[in-house]
Order: C-alpha cells, then structure tokens, then sequence
C-alpha cells in the first residue's frame, strides 16, 4: 500500500477547558474515501477543519503528502508555522462547507474562478474552462451568470463543489453538507458527491449523518466518539456488525422503524 496522504499523530484539540479531541491517531491513503460519524459534540468537524488550518491542534502532528501542517523547522528546531507555510502544505486540500460560503457578489462563475486566479495565480482562460468544465458536470452550466441569491440551496451547494474542484485538490473535505439543506434537495448533492467519489481519484473525507450514503462510498468509516476514535473499519463493520453499545444507541437513531 502507498505512504498515506494525511497522518494524524496524537492530536489533542482543547477550547478552554473543553477537551474536543483526544489523542487522534488516522492515516488517510491516496484515493481513500472515508466517512466520519458520531453524535454533536463528538469532534467531527474539528478533525477536518484542523486539516483545512482553520483550527489549531492544542498538541500532536498533523503530517500532509510529508510535511509537518502546524510546525515547520527553523534553524533545526520545530516552531509553529506561519501562514505562508500553512498556505503552502493546505493548498492541495479543498473543502466544501455546510454553509456554501459562496461569495454573494460575484456570479457562479467567478466564484468558481476566484481562488485559482488570485491563490495559484494560474491563466484567467485556462481556468474560465475548468470552471465551465466543473460547473456542467454538477449540473449547472446553464447558471454561469446568476448569483448566489438566485439559486436554491442545493444549487449553491453544488457551486461549492465545483468551485472545489476547480482547484483540483489531493484531498477533498465535505462537512455535513446536507444537514442545511431541505429533504427534498440532499439526494442532488449526494449524487454529485457520489460521482466524485466514483470517478475522481483524490482523498475524500466526509464528515455526515447520511448513514445509507456512507454504506455506499466509503472504504472506511469513523465512529468518533466523546473525542476518541471508538470504532473504525469497513463502512459494513462499522455500521452493519459493530456491537460497539455507544455506535449502536447512536445508529439506532438513524435506523426506520
């Protein structure tokens, strides 16, 4: 098997006295598409948005395609990076957030242009046909020029995938991107994601309740838990044959009657 992509090692995350994360140990492998479950309040998303830099581990490594994410080296010892190294080591990771983040003023267009434009500062018309290119395959071609504010939820959510791809990223992080969604829009946004995950050969982590999903795309699923790792394996294992008490009174709450 190839070196993992991403390593986390011994990650702790505290917010005042609250501990988050406690010790996180997670190798993620090229093209593995791994699913993160667990009750609110579990550190789910604190887990990607530590990879994303938009948190800082309390302690422990967070190690990307080698390199050190939160520490670089500096006259042979280890300091806290700075923002031009977190710039550099989080550029190959892309993130699509529960609430779009789409910039209002601009078209669908030039928000999926934006970022490689003024971040990779690659050529304007190589990136106007990326962006075109990402925009048709989740079904949006015909959107270019409206605005955020014309289109539905899952619509806005679907530009923040393509605008994710546009910057074709290693590793691709998906933060219950349907819990702000209506019923009737999940199904359009799960389709587009699993196409991703069928087609494209990144890393993908996917924080999320949609258990049947998780059954269907991932290669491994997290069962986070009070801030620990509690069980992890094969989407079946975990979510079909664990007879984990806690995994089981959380999965309980998803299953029909």
């Amino acid at each position: 098997m190839s070196e993992p992509i991403v390593k986390y090692r011994d990650v702790h995350k505290s917010f005042g006295d609250v501990k988050v994360l406690k010790g996180i140990n997670l190798d993620i492998y090229p093209a593995e598409k791994i699913a993160v479950i667990g009750p609110s309040g579990s550190g789910k998303t604190t887990i990607i948005r530590m990879l994303m830099t938009l948190e800082e581990p309390t302690s422990g490594d967070i190690i990307v395609d080698g390199t050190n994410l939160w520490k670089m080296e500096k006259n042979g010892k280890m300091h806290r990076a700075n923002e031009k190294h977190l710039r550099e080591v989080r550029g190959d990771i892309g993130m699509v957030f529960q609430h779009f983040n789409l910039f209002p003023h601009m078209t669908i267009l030039d928000n999926c242009m934006s970022a490689p434009i003024h971040v990779k500062k690659e050529s304007k018309n190589e990136v106007r046909k990326r962006a075109i290119e990402m925009l048709e395959r989740v079904g949006l071609g015909d959107k270019l020029d409206n605005y955020p504010s014309q289109l539905s939820g899952g619509q806005k959510q679907r530009v923040a995938m393509a605008r994710a791809l546009v910057m074709r990223p290693k590793i691709m992080l998906f933060d219950e991107v349907t819990s702000a969604l209506d019923p009737e829009l999940v199904g359009e946004v799960l389709e587009v994601i699993r196409d991703i995950a069928k087609n494209d050969d990144m890393a993908m982590v996917l924080v999320t309740h949609e258990m049947d999903f998780a059954l269907d795309i991932a290669d491994k699923v997290l069962f986070l838990d009070e801030g620990v790792i509690a069980e992890q394996g094969t989407a079946s294992e975990v979510i079909e044959h664990s007879d984990n008490e806690r995994l089981q009174s959380f999965l309980h709450r998803f299953r029909k009657v």
